[in-house]
């Protein structure tokens, strides 16, 4: 339903309630008699009251005490209501719940390699569960910015490179998180860029926004999410929170988004009067700019009386739409890191492991017959679970690599440990073993949340190991032709200088408070790797977009990840979607509904996939979609679909794709209309984005209705 705003509804007949009744009223009613009431109650609010839920207002006390520990509590706006409506109560993520000691989930890009939608929904219940129990009943964690360069500080916080992968998976974390309170996708829009974030000014055509950085977001308005932040960064020479082309034009208006917009923190407002007419509806975390400023503004007429009254309809429309949401009996601080969840972030970690080279059947290891196991390198006995900005979770426990793997050898005397400072002992140790496991990678000092202060976090214009690790692993590989190395990190790490050095690669991103746990029953074989990359490891930079961190200004394209090494015939180190198991799985029988589709149509694509290994499984199916004879420039093929499949050994299984055609529009921006292509297209299905994964192709065409 488009709901109007509130000088659209006219007279209504419903009673005049009062300020005792007027928040019950709306809470209890729905639609249109909801939109009535609550255009009613904003009617009766004097500006001053208005105002006052259009910003953040934690009291004083607790401001300073989230200096020393930033979300200690939840973020208020919109506190003390004569007419009882209750504040805005906002946390951050998206690992997890930012207060308290929460289930500390693998990083979002780990759970980007999932690609599994519906533990991504189930992820997002659970930190729903984990915000309400404590406390908040708005949550910050649905983080689906483009990382178009792979060394953004803050990739690890995103589901990946391509846009239709992080719309199905935020998406997914809206759905499950909205069973329990509101949530926000962040941060609106061309987000990419951390230590310039505050100023660089993003310069973009208007295809390549519609196309690239914008449907992820679409997809979370469409999925319902509560709420957008407007990100820190200028957009075409306008900051977003004052964008009003972004937020008036695009999402208020071509997308009927009915939810409220926020200011990213403390910088993400600049200007009373820009922001307010630009369409942001809550400045965070306090008033600068929408208290005193925003009331003299309106009484000299520079922001008109309805713009403020849509202002807070929207903000009270989420908060009534989300008062009756879930159980309160259920949020039980006992729920916060419970088994339960503990065992749902064990899971996530399993199924994102990537097994990148496995040369010679070196992994999985055989617990029972192994031998000494060397473990080498500092992070092996370091709880690594992602940066210390606004995302961090501070959970129980960790588990930490080294503690799995002895807990799950033939007998921890078997495994022995060097932190790889000393070169010459980690050699030694790796003479003595059968097998050797270096734990390598980065931490929230190297990327992350900018925090200048600490020295922490920021973007990374070099994608390789710190140098000590290159050294470590190419020198304990000289004693063994049994080197497996396990990757730590929340993006793309350059591996081309060592990659041959290694008889296995593990990429287990920042893998959460259980990650050593999935570490170490995949090396034994406990679990069967399954994940998929949801980015691109290119060979070198000159396969990645040019990427400045102090930019200034800087310009967005169509192209980065696959799409870039597609268009300039690149071999990247490992392909987005990539990923091996231990077992192999062979793609056959691709079918398609029709040869030819009308523009209002749907094509259905079924394929079948065979486990051939020895091992039950599970593989990710992927389906790409080429434009043979479009007569605009397109990129040579694009992720429009993809299906999750557990497989037993021998077993066969029929995976079903559905295509719109209108998931095949590009935008014209001369009519500012996306435009089908009466054309022929290519469909490509499998178990990657390189060309010779892809060895099943049909062709189709999209015609007039």
């Amino acid at each position: 339903m488009k709901f109007k705003e509130p000088g659209e509804l006219g007279k209504s007949s419903l009673p005049d309630l009062g300020k005792d009744n007027a928040w019950k009223a709306i809470v209890d009613s729905e639609g249109e008699e909801r939109e009535v009431l609550i255009a009613n109650l904003v009617s009766k609010m004097t500006l001053g009251e208005k105002i006052r839920q259009m910003a953040g207002d934690t009291p004083l006390l607790k401001q300073s005490l989230m200096l020393i520990r930033y979300n200690l509590f939840p973020f208020d706006a919109g506190r003390k209501s004569r007419w009882g409506i209750p504040p805005i109560r906002f946390t951050d993520g998206p690992r997890g719940v930012a207060l308290g000691r929460s289930t500390c989930f693998p990083v979002s890009m780990a759970r980007g390699a999932t690609w599994d939608v519906g533990l991504e929904e189930r992820v997002g219940e659970a930190m729903g569960i984990e915000a309400r129990a404590q406390g908040a009943n708005f949550f910050g964690g649905v983080c689906v910015n483009l990382p178009r360069h792979p060394g953004w500080g803050r990739a690890q916080e995103t589901f990946g490179e391509d846009p239709y992968l992080l719309g199905e998976m935020g998406a997914a974390m809206v759905r499950g998180l909205q069973k329990h309170l509101m949530a926000c996708a962040k941060h609106f829009a061309c987000n990419s860029i951390e230590e310039s974030r505050f100023y660089v000014d993003v310069r973009i055509d208007e295809r390549a926004l519609r196309e690239i950085y914008l449907p992820h977001f679409k997809r979370c308005v469409d999925e319902g999410v509560a709420a957008i932040m407007s990100a820190y960064n200028r957009l075409n020479g306008h900051y977003c929170a004052h964008n009003s082309h972004l937020l008036r034009e695009i999402l208020k208006g071509e997308w009927s988004f009915t939810g409220l917009v926020m200011s990213d923190f403390i910088w993400g407002t600049r200007d009373t009067v820009k922001a307010a007419l630009g369409g942001l509806d809550i400045e965070m975390p306090f008033r600068r700019y929408f208290g005193r400023k925003l009331k003299r503004a309106a009484r000299k007429g520079l922001v008109a009386p309805e713009m403020i009254d849509e202002a807070v309809t929207r903000i009270i429309r989420q908060k009534a739409r989300f008062a009756k949401v879930g159980d309160p009996s259920a949020y039980s601080r006992d729920k916060v890191a419970s088994p339960e969840h503990v065992r749902l972030a064990l899971e996530v970690a399993r199924k994102s492991v990537v097994l990148l080279k496995n040369q010679n059947g070196l992994l999985p290891l055989n617990r029972e017959g192994e031998g000494t196991i060397a473990v080498i390198g500092k992070l092996a006995k370091r709880g690594n679970i992602g940066d210390y900005g606004s995302s961090r979770v501070r959970p129980p426990y960790v588990i930490t690599p080294l503690e799995a793997i002895r807990s799950r050898a033939a007998s921890p005397n078997m495994v022995i440990f060097e932190d790889g400072e000393d070169i010459k002992k980690a050699r030694r140790a790796a003479r003595e073993a059968r097998t050797v496991v270096v734990v390598a990678g980065l931490t929230g000092k190297e990327e992350g949340e900018y925090i200048p202060y600490m020295k922490m976090g920021g973007d990374r214009e070099d994608l390789s190991l710190p140098r000590k690790q290159v050294e470590l692993i190419k020198a304990v590989a000289q004693e063994t032709d049994r080197c497996v190395v396990v990757l730590e990190g929340g993006s793309a790490i350059a591996i081309e200088e060592w990659k041959d050095w290694a008889g296995a690669i593990l990429m287990a991103w920042y893998p959460g408070m259980e990650g050593g746990t999935a570490i170490a029953e995949i090396l034994f074989g406990e679990v069967n790797p399954s994940g998929k990359l949801p980015i691109t490891i290119p060979a070198s930079s000159q396969q990645l977009p040019p990427f400045d961190k102090k930019a200034k200004s800087v310009e967005y394209g169509h192209y980065h990840g696959y799409r870039l090494c597609d268009r300039r015939g690149f071999k990247p180190s490992f392909p987005f979607g990539f990923g091996l198991s231990y077992s192999e799985y062979s793609y056959d029988d691709l079918r398609l509904s029709s040869s030819e589709i009308g523009k209002n149509e749907s094509l259905g694509i079924e394929v079948n996939i065979t486990n051939r290994g020895p091992l039950a499984g599970e593989e990710v199916a992927q389906l790409y979609v080429g434009y043979r004879d479009s007569q605009v420039e397109r990129p040579v093929k694009e992720l429009k679909g993809f299906a999750r499949v557990h497989l037993e050994p021998g077993e066969s299984k029929k995976v079903k794709f559905n295509l719109r055609a209108d998931q095949l529009a590009y935008y014209h921006p001369d009519r500012g209309e996306w435009e089908i292509e009466e054309a022929e297209y290519l469909v490509m299905v499998g178990p990657s984005s390189r060309d010779e994964d892809l060895g099943l192709k049909a062709n189709f065409r999209i015609t007039s209705p």
